[in-house]
């Protein structure tokens, strides 16, 4: 199964964040990872489960998390309908890893810079909305991951250039993480950053021509 075989094919349930450029970038990346059969797995944040079946899809043993109960369902579904074994939990992805480690971390998480600095607790929203600097969900799984990981686990995960990639970068090291940018790419904004075009500028997150979003691959690995 390629990483293109079934994103088309995810059910997405209302309010389920579906698969996009940044999702397709991931899938890609993971593309790229060697992953032996059996390999722990865990995906944060799975919206459809897209990237929790393509590492299933290879033999890994996955756990996808979501705090969102339809993409819990959606992601449950996906892999029944793909027969792929996935244990999809529901929560806050540090309560529902207490005391498991991974030899690979997936996150696509939510980090685009919104005008309201509280996190939405229901909704579309819950899959984009990350605060003011959109790190609110970043910045904890940066300081999470080494406690994630074994010992020369990977974490792969996409965010966009607005969210400060040096500051991704400088956040893993502190956390005792080798990190790098292995993938860029420019995509057309879409409808949530266009409809916040006037606040982005105004908070100097984009210039006045400015309508596409670098979006990054950082990949950090533990010692």
């Amino acid at each position: 199964m390629t990483r293109y075989d079934f994103l088309p094919r995810l059910v997405a349930l209302p309010g389920v964040y579906r698969p996009q450029a940044d999702t397709r970038l991931l899938a890609a990346a993971l593309t790229q990872e060697p992953l032996r059969s059996g390999a722990k797995v865990v995906e944060i944040g799975t919206g459809t489960g897209a990237l929790a079946l393509q590492a299933a899809a290879r033999g890994a043993d996955v756990t996808a998390i979501d705090v969102a109960w339809p993409a819990v369902l959606a992601a449950r579904l996906n892999g029944w309908r793909h027969r792929l074994p996935v244990r999809v939990r529901h929560g806050d992805f540090e309560a529902r890893t207490q005391g498991l480690r991974f030899d690979l971390a997936l996150a696509n998480p939510p980090y685009v810079p919104s005008p309201d600095a509280r996190l939405p607790t229901r909704g579309a929203r819950r899959a984009w909305d990350a605060g003011t600097d959109g790190r609110a969900v970043l910045d904890r799984i940066c300081e999470a991951a080494p406690s994630l990981l074994r010992p020369g686990g990977v974490l792969l995960m996409v965010h966009s250039g607005m969210c400060g990639v040096e500051k991704t970068l400088e956040l893993l090291g502190r956390e005792g993480m080798s990190g790098q940018v292995t993938e860029r790419a420019l995509v057309p904004w879409g409808p949530v950053l266009r409809s916040r075009r006037a606040w982005l500028r105004n908070q100097g997150l984009a210039g006045d021509s400015h309508e596409q979003e670098e979006l990054v691959i950082v990949r950090a690995q533990k010692s």
